[in-house]
């Protein structure tokens, strides 16, 4: 079975394992939780963004995408301490995922990197 291209990268792999995880959590929590759904909604858009970017024909585009996707990361991040916060859940728990997301946040500042025409 051929890939999608964006199926190939490790950083699109290892955000759909983030979701997994996510999933898991989320699944402890009422959903009225106003967090519930804001971290169900920025940990669903990295991977969407990443596989939107890598189709792009532009490299001003695909970083578009790439920093999107690393901006919900980093949105998923403050949602888990919020979390922490609000005593939901203990901060123990929540470090798997935030490893998870360092990683992911690193991949795509190397991507938006090796894509920037400039180099950054």
């Amino acid at each position: 079975m051929s890939q999608f291209g964006h199926e190939t990268l490790n950083v699109y792999q290892e955000s759909i394992r983030f979701i997994t995880w996510v999933n898991e959590l989320l699944e402890t929590f009422p959903e009225n939780l106003s967090v519930h759904n804001q971290l169900d909604r920025a940990s669903t858009s990295i991977p969407l963004n990443i596989a939107e970017g890598n189709g792009k024909h532009t490299s001003a585009d695909r970083c578009r995408y790439f920093d999107s996707a690393r901006g919900s990361a980093l949105e998923c991040a403050a949602c888990l301490d919020v979390l922490v916060a609000k005593k939901k859940i203990d901060g123990e728990k929540v470090k798997k995922g935030k490893l998870q997301l360092y990683q992911i946040v690193s991949m795509l500042i190397g991507l938006i990197r090796a894509n920037s025409e400039r180099n950054v």
